[in-house]
């Protein structure tokens, strides 16, 4: 037995290294993305230390702006086709959270949930927002409710679209998300980059891969590559936010839509009931044949529900 678990580290070892040599694969420098991925109407601004990657679009000086924040691994282009159809009667900001997109790593390597509630403050400072209709998915939608926690008087209305925040398992899990929380082999993600990995991983979050088209997997994938993503991916896929604050949600008072793909696998469909239970005055949407992006996966529906909310 001691004599196949030996040849069986071996085995692991060399085709690490194979692994290594073949498909070491080098950052993407951040100025190279943004001649693709960042014309106008994107902006940059300072924010606590980075040039954080935004877009302001619609009715320019509306007071309440709607506020949409993605999730881990995305970039707020998942919300390009929601923002089109919402901008010419609402004012829209989208941005790249730290860790993820054009806006890359906080350079304390801190992705806390307190963290990103201060960011986003200073974030909206930096815009003179003082109130706002804020949205979320995923790590996003923990995010939105986190900062509406801290700044109730600020958030008017709250969207969470398969937003996290409740203990849950995932019935599947992508398959970039596996390895980074895999010792030894999450190391690897600092070097190692395959578009088919990156396309696996969307296909993983929506009900119906057929409709992951390439130009979406290859977003994905260079801002996987952009410089200091990697490691940052690893650094907040290593942090859990504090396990008791989902105990406050009901605490929250604003009108929040609950918005949720029924196929979602990664944070599945019960979380959805959990909000809709915990919050006192709540809208729950479920969406059928959709996944864990629904505004991404189809966007006409999920706009139309959310057009639908922001006019009560």
């Amino acid at each position: 037995m001691r004599r196949i678990i030996k040849y069986l580290g071996i085995a692991i070892v060399i085709s690490l290294a194979v692994a290594f040599v073949f498909f070491r694969t080098s950052d993407i420098p951040v100025e190279a993305l943004k001649e693709k991925y960042a014309p106008p109407p994107s902006k940059f601004i300072k924010v606590q230390g980075m040039d954080v990657h935004y877009r302001d679009e619609g009715k320019p000086g509306d007071p309440l702006p709607i506020v949409l924040i993605h999730g881990t691994g995305a970039s707020l282009h998942t919300w390009e086709p929601m923002v089109a159809e919402l901008k010419a009667t609402y004012r829209v900001i989208t941005l790249d959270i730290p860790a993820f997109g054009l806006t890359g790593p906080n350079p304390k390597r801190d992705y806390s949930a307190e963290f990103y509630t201060s960011f986003m403050q200073a974030f909206l400072k930096a815009l003179s927002v003082d109130s706002c209709i804020m949205g979320g998915n995923s790590l996003g939608g923990s995010i939105a409710w986190n900062y509406a926690l801290s700044y109730p008087a600020a958030v008017k209305k709250l969207i969470l679209i398969d937003a996290s925040g409740y203990p849950t398992t995932a019935k599947s899990m992508p398959i970039a998300f596996r390895i980074a929380r895999t010792p030894v082999l999450k190391h690897l993600l600092k070097y190692l980059g395959a578009r088919s990995l990156a396309a696996k991983s969307i296909e993983d979050v929506y009900a119906d891969p057929s409709r992951v088209q390439p130009e979406i997997v290859d977003r994905y994938y260079d801002m996987y590559l952009r410089e200091g993503n990697r490691q940052a991916l690893l650094d907040r896929m290593a942090i859990s936010f504090h396990p008791d604050t989902y105990m406050k949600i009901g605490t929250l008072q604003m009108p929040t839509l609950i918005l949720w793909g029924e196929e979602d696998k990664l944070i599945p469909v019960e979380n959805a009931y959990r909000f809709q239970k915990d919050l006192p005055n709540d809208t729950l949407v479920v969406l059928k044949n959709l996944g864990h992006v629904p505004m991404e996966e189809d966007p006409k529906t999920t706009t139309e529900v959310v057009r639908s909310f922001l006019q009560k």
